[in-house]
């Protein structure tokens, strides 16, 4: 019998049981099979591998989200319990805290990323996507597509944006590799990266001071709505930091995964290029059938029954949101990326009081890079073999070499 279909006794109630190690190297390297057995065993089950309760089903994940009252961040959206032990840094506000001090920093991020400053970066955005295509080509037909577009783009674009310096933009990176690792638990990844952990938080906690932040820059705003007294002085760095997190590390991978996809679904990419109109909604399909931000947990508040399981009070509750942008209970051909799907409702970007606030960012960036080299491309093939990297949390690329036919 496969052992992640056992039956065992866990926490004196018989649970059903994923024998799998959510944080193992070959687990990370290829998430599938956990997501598959997680999400086809029961509603939810128990990791004893992990000492946590998980989900991969769309209908339960979509419950959890939907209840922010008993279901928290507060206690952490990573493996370690902040209920139980100290972060190892400030808790990211608005994405790890609860009403009340949640509400201030999440208006404040929702109104800094609405629409209206969309709409003033959106020309720019398309120019530099414009000019970023051109001068890759300009080298030739083969590059990588993670160095060269994916990561390329968002920390010129976006990090102009937020106002940072160009200097040492790179550290970006491995800072937000170091904390989406850091969601994990303390594993050999998490040590590789705390090596640089006092230099990094360091870095990244002197960018987001306001004197380091460009004037009239979205980082400078938020600083601006701590003098109207809308957020706390304390808590406008801290915002700043989550500002960056929104439109950085999960982008990057997602339009890199894009670009993979396109690469090896030339169909696609054809279909695209017949009705470019199409490149924002392509962006959505690849966050369901390849979410960047894997998984994220959950923390109850109190004793509560899900999918037909009583989960005491401060337990850890998994959800593995790739398994569910998946889950065939939901979707039709689930496995099949086709851009011309209807991904609305995916859970890639979460939903409810803490979805992602800056999803319409990331939307915008994929869609003017795709914007641009579909106009110039006829064709995206693969050009050598791309290179999966490992993080606890993100399903993150380090290589994806391409071949690009000019139109």
């Amino acid at each position: 019998m496969d052992r992640s279909m056992n039956i065992v006794a866990t926490k004196n109630v018989t649970s059903p049981v994923c024998d799998i190690d959510a944080y193992a190297t070959s687990t990370l390297l290829d998430r599938e099979p956990l997501q598959r057995a997680v999400r086809e065993t029961a509603p939810v089950v128990w990791m004893p591998q992990n000492g946590v309760y998980a989900t991969g089903r769309y209908d339960e994940i979509r419950e959890v989200l939907a209840n922010w009252q008993t279901f928290q961040v507060g206690g952490g959206i990573g493996w370690p319990n902040y209920y139980k032990e100290k972060p190892w840094r400030p808790p990211a506000n608005p994405t790890e805290t609860d009403p009340p001090h949640h509400d201030a920093p999440r208006r404040v991020l929702s109104e800094v990323l609405g629409m209206r400053t969309l709409r003033r970066l959106r020309e720019s955005w398309m120019a530099e996507a414009d000019s970023l295509v051109d001068e890759v080509l300009l080298r030739g037909p083969e590059l990588d597509g993670m160095k060269d577009l994916a990561a390329a783009y968002p920390l010129k674009v976006f990090a102009d944006a937020v106002g940072l310096p160009a200097e040492g933009r790179s550290n970006l990176l491995a800072y937000g590799d170091l904390v989406f690792n850091a969601f994990g638990p303390q594993n050999e990844l998490f040590h590789q990266n705390a090596r640089r952990l006092s230099e990094l938080s360091e870095w990244v906690a002197t960018m987001c001071q306001r004197e380091n932040l460009r004037a009239g820059s979205l980082g400078a705003t938020i600083w601006e709505s701590s003098d109207r007294g809308e957020i706390l002085p304390e808590q406008a760095s801290l915002t700043v930091r989550s500002l960056l997190s929104a439109g950085i590390d999960t982008t990057i991978h997602g339009i890199a995964a894009l670009l993979h996809a396109f690469a090896t679904h030339p169909e696609q990419w054809a279909i695209l290029k017949n009705d470019p109109s199409l490149a924002r909604h392509a962006f959505d399909e690849i966050v369901r059938w390849a979410s960047p931000f894997q998984v994220v947990f959950h923390t109850t508040s109190e004793a509560v029954d899900l999918g037909g399981l009583s989960v005491g009070k401060h337990e850890k509750v998994m959800l593995l949101l790739g398994a569910a942008n998946r889950d065939p209970r939901h979707w039709d051909n689930p496995d099949v990326f086709d851009i011309t799907r209807d991904p609305s409702g995916h859970l890639g970007f979460g939903m409810g009081l803490h979805q992602c606030v800056g999803q319409h960012v990331a939307r915008l960036e994929a869609e003017a890079l795709l914007r641009a080299l579909v106009a110039r491309v006829n064709r995206i093939e693969l050009a050598g073999e791309p290179a999966r990297g490992i993080n606890n949390t993100l399903a993150v690329w380090e290589r994806v070499p391409l071949r690009l036919e000019l139109a």
